[in-house]
């Protein structure tokens, strides 16, 4: 192959090791898609891999695919982009919930407010007559209708 100018064995063991990362099953390294990562997974010195360009060529191609990210890294993406979507639609959640409670919360302040007035009002009348006494006293007077 153009640009090769390694055994056969060590081109091997470089696709096997790209595979391996590309998969996100890494066997010697952290999993990270770095070319360092690439000769240590294979096994072969950095110079091996250096002079593998068709090799090269193929991880920057497949690899600038993926953004360097391995698939744990790209599922722990997606996964921190609905988090991150749901915490969001939350804060929206509450924000409207916070506006109907202080809305809540005046009209009870009115309300109080209201009846505080209306209580010293009636306090200053005299006393509270019942209105099932008052009908009592008029039915008897007056008469059944």
């Amino acid at each position: 192959m153009i640009g090769t100018r390694i055994s056969d064995q060590a081109q091997k063991a470089l696709r096997t090791a790209m595979e391996r990362l590309l998969a996100g099953k890494p066997t010697r390294t952290d999993g990270r898609l770095i070319k360092e990562n690439l000769y240590k997974e294979a096994d072969v010195s950095r110079a091996t891999m250096n002079r593998a360009l068709d090799i090269l060529t193929e991880w920057n191609e497949r690899t600038a695919a993926t953004g360097a990210r391995t698939p744990g890294e790209a599922r722990r993406d997606s996964e921190l982009a609905e988090v991150r979507s749901q915490l969001k639609e939350l804060k929206r959640e509450r924000t409207q919930l916070q506006g109907r409670l202080d809305a809540a919360a005046t009209v009870i302040a009115a309300l109080h407010h209201d009846n505080a007035g209306l209580r010293e009002e009636l306090a200053g009348r005299g006393t509270i007559v019942a209105l099932d006494e008052r009908r009592t006293s008029r039915t008897e007077t007056i008469g059944p209708c």
